[in-house]
């Protein structure tokens, strides 16, 4: 489907494999793991987005005067609001109950992911503005030509939340728990950053780890085998099952990944006398180590936070990494080095009155979300400075 026809032209795309892969690869660029061709397509080509799972594909790629990509934002039609991390569960009850039709709605995110990046892919040579508001006119096209209520775009960047709340765009904001790599050589230098009371229980909890007889071990690259992804899959498997959860990711998923991006793929797994017992994935980026799923099949005592956190900040001290990003929620994180830090969405909403009301609850929201962020930074684990 064409949706603008000029010396500039726009397409929606049913899948990313509809673009090559160097394509949009030269939009998204390098620096997050999340937007390049290799992993959306996995996510596609495995079943773990589509249809059939209220994700459908409407990806905008707006090409040059030469028919090349120049820019891309990645789009799905939604018909539920699961494996978002930004909830609008309550606006879409509200909605209803006034005699709307809140699904379908569009999301430009990634799936699954509540990781932040940008969402206005534009190749680096192009100018960036031009191209940008391109895709926005695209975005509202869009809106128009599918008669949905809402867009939502979840988990840019900051610079792209300014601007696109200059355009009229609803803004708001969330938090998670980052940590950040004060330039350490080793874990211990994290550690010596830290008060005397936080860094004894960091200690505590990595020794019981150990005393159990649990060894730890990360796999990443050619070091990643069959077996490997079959235990984590389990783990997956088994953390969704006991919460009730969707087991969003399909087994051939990991295959995918493995197959495509094994490279920035870092698998930490602890093994008990010979057995996998626990495994979390995370993805590698530019700067950042991204903590994305976790799971278990036996109980150990601190495994989750050896595991998921310490393990995780290990790798990143190793390989120099600026950040690692430990996923949504989790203020149990705090004590442990990972600081709050603010996360962003926008919002369109077609209705003038309901866009009214959404637009009033979220400046109270962001003050409260800026108040609680400064509120818990008075805990932070770190020595005080002066």
């Amino acid at each position: 489907m064409t949706v603008q026809k000029s010396e500039i032209e726009v397409r929606i795309l049913e899948r990313v494999s509809d673009v090559a892969r160097s394509e949009w690869d030269a939009c998204a660029g390098l620096d997050n793991p999340f937007l390049c061709h290799d992993f959306l397509s996995a996510l596609e080509e495995s079943l773990s987005v589509s249809a059939d799972e209220g994700w459908l594909p409407r990806h905008i790629a707006v090409y040059d005067d030469d028919g090349r990509l120049a820019a891309a934002i990645p789009l799905y039609l939604k018909g539920h609001s699961q494996g978002e991390y930004i909830f609008d569960h309550s606006w879409a009850q509200a909605w209803e109950r006034a005699g709307g039709q809140y699904y379908p709605k569009l999301l430009s995110a990634v799936p699954f992911t509540p990781v932040t990046g940008r969402r206005f892919l534009v190749r680096h040579d192009l100018d960036e503005t031009l191209y940008e508001n391109k895709l926005v006119q695209a975005l509202i096209k869009v809106v128009e030509k599918t008669e949905v209520a809402t867009l939502h775009v979840n988990f840019l960047t900051h610079g792209e939340w300014e601007r696109m709340g200059k355009l009229g765009f609803l803004q708001r904001s969330g938090q998670q728990f980052h940590w950040t790599n004060a330039n350490y050589r080793t874990f211990q230098d994290f550690l010596d950053a830290l008060s005397s009371r936080k860094r004894k229980n960091i200690r505590k909890e990595r020794e019981a780890v150990a005393a159990q007889g649990v060894n730890m071990r990360v796999f990443t690259g050619d070091s990643l085998k069959t077996e490997h992804w079959d235990a984590f899959y389990r783990f997956y498997r088994n953390t969704t099952d006991r919460k009730w959860g969707w087991d969003y990711l399909k087994r051939p998923f990991f295959s995918y990944l493995h197959e495509r991006m094994s490279d920035r793929v870092a698998l930490i797994m602890a093994e008990h006398e010979g057995q996998w017992v626990a495994g979390a994935l995370n993805l590698i980026g530019s700067d950042t180590l991204y903590g994305r799923n976790w799971g278990c099949t036996e109980n150990f005592k601190n495994l989750h936070f050896e595991t998921c956190y310490y393990q995780a900040i290990d790798f990143a001290i190793q390989r120099g990494l600026k950040r690692v990003e430990a996923g949504a929620q989790g203020q149990h994180k705090l004590q442990r080095g990972y600081l709050p830090v603010e996360t962003y969405s926008i919002h369109y909403i077609a209705d003038q009155n309901f866009r009214r009301a959404v637009g009033d609850f979220l400046k109270r929201e962001r003050q409260a979300v800026g108040e609680e962020i400064e509120f818990l930074e008075e805990f932070s684990p770190f020595k005080k400075s002066g």
